[in-house]
């Protein structure tokens, strides 16, 4: 009888490159960082080689002593590719690819190939091909012989091997209809917008760079049930869920894909319509993973990024996550947020805290109330507990007779 053979997917195995410019630059922690994209991305990292130099090659990226190098290390690691920390032009990576006579892949390739597989939603497969045959419409004339690859693995996944083999006219017409695509759901999300305004809801966009505890804490508040792993970008489809707070006031919380260094401007473009959830947002809450030696660094990357989006004039609460881990006290502080709060999302430690400081904001916008109603205008006291705090309410001869904070835009109605 013959004997059944299992197949198993062979890992990739991958040196990591990154150019080192001036003394004392973060490149180091990058590769630490992009040993966590390609490990996500299911490869295994084997090396990290640094060149100092003043800038990276035009054509080839390395300097061609440093290639030598590589081309040793790949013999003797017995290694499947390279993965370089920058975005590769269609040059370098030809170039490189012939010189090295292996894959060559760079930081982008890597975080389009673990959105790909990540993408679950309608939006967010139109998102990631979108965002991919953008990067491989620029790169047409540098993958060549690459643009067939058979052998699996990171950049493969996505929209596949026929729409690799397109040729640039195709590939600009699946980006409009793409496109198209993306417009109906931007305005789906749009009636949905409108919605919540005209039943006074308020929203609180999650932000945060990536792995900081964003998914966990909307699990912590909403029994949202999301995937929280200890990952890079282990949700990127927005969820979003109703909360109730102390007073008994409803807010509707947002999760955002992470953010990341060097975040491509490709993602940055095709998930704008997710990420506008923080424009239209009334509230930014910003999760900080306060345990990670780069937490100064990455509160800059998340603030920068947001500048980018046009995310501004908002009330930002920096959420210092993850306090359950920290062995010693650390002084917490973010300058650029209006409040801030210690929690850890995985234990609860903090979360009450959380939640009355968006009460104590949502009512800084409110106006107080104190009216007796007629009995027959009893719903318009459930619109006060579900959109307003209701503080008191007392059944008297003449009516109900209520002292409540209530949202300015809704004073009129009620009044």
């Amino acid at each position: 009888m013959a004997e059944l053979i299992e197949l198993k997917d062979i890992e990739e195995r991958v040196i990591l490159i990154g150019i080192s410019t001036e003394d004392g630059d973060d490149t180091k922690q990058c590769l630490d960082e992009l040993e966590e994209l390609v490990k996500t991305a299911g490869a295994a990292a084997v090396d990290k080689i640094i060149q100092n130099r003043e800038s990276a090659h035009p054509a080839t990226y390395l300097g061609k002593g440093k290639m030598d190098e590589v081309k040793e290390r790949l013999w003797e690691l017995d290694a499947t590719g390279v993965v370089c920390d920058d975005e590769l032009s269609p040059a370098q990576l030809r170039n490189l690819e012939d010189a090295l006579e292996t894959k060559v892949m760079d930081r982008t390739m890597v975080i389009l190939d673990i959105f790909a597989a990540r993408a679950k939603t309608r939006e967010g497969k139109i998102q990631v091909e979108l965002a991919q045959l953008k990067y491989r419409a620029a790169r047409l004339v540098g993958l060549r012989s690459s643009l067939s690859r058979l052998g699996g693995g990171i950049g493969t996944r996505g929209p596949g091997e026929k729409k690799l083999e397109m040729d640039r006219r195709l590939i600009h017409e699946r980006i409009s209809r793409l496109k198209e695509e993306l417009r109906e759901v931007e305005q789906h999300r749009e009636v949905l917008r409108r919605q919540r305004e005209r039943a006074h809801t308020k929203v609180a966009a999650i932000v945060g760079y990536t792995n900081a505890g964003k998914s966990t804490l909307l699990n912590c508040l909403s029994d949202a049930g999301i995937l929280a792993e200890d990952k890079l970008f282990a949700t990127l489809d927005p969820t979003t869920r109703n909360v109730k707070l102390p007073g008994g006031q409803e807010i509707l919380l947002t999760d955002t894909v992470g953010f990341i260094r060097k975040l491509p401007h490709h993602l940055i473009e095709a998930f704008k319509s997710t990420l506008e959830e923080a424009k239209y947002s009334d509230i930014i809450l910003h999760v900080v993973d306060c345990t990670n030696p780069q937490m100064d660094m990455q509160m800059h990357i998340v603030y920068d990024t947001l500048r980018q989006l046009e995310v501004t004039d908002k009330i930002v609460v920096t959420v210092f996550n993850k306090t359950d881990r920290l062995e010693e006290d650390v002084i917490l502080k973010d300058m650029s947020a209006d409040y801030q709060v210690k929690i850890s999302a995985k234990t609860g430690v903090g979360v009450d805290k959380l939640l009355k400081l968006l009460e104590t904001i949502l009512r800084n916008q409110q106006i107080y109330l104190e009216k007796t109603y007629p009995y027959e205008k009893a719903g318009r006291i459930q619109d006060i507990r579900r959109y307003g705090e209701l503080l008191e309410e007392e059944y008297t001869g003449e009516g109900i007779h209520v002292k409540a904070y209530v949202p300015a835009e809704l004073y009129g109605q009620i009044i």
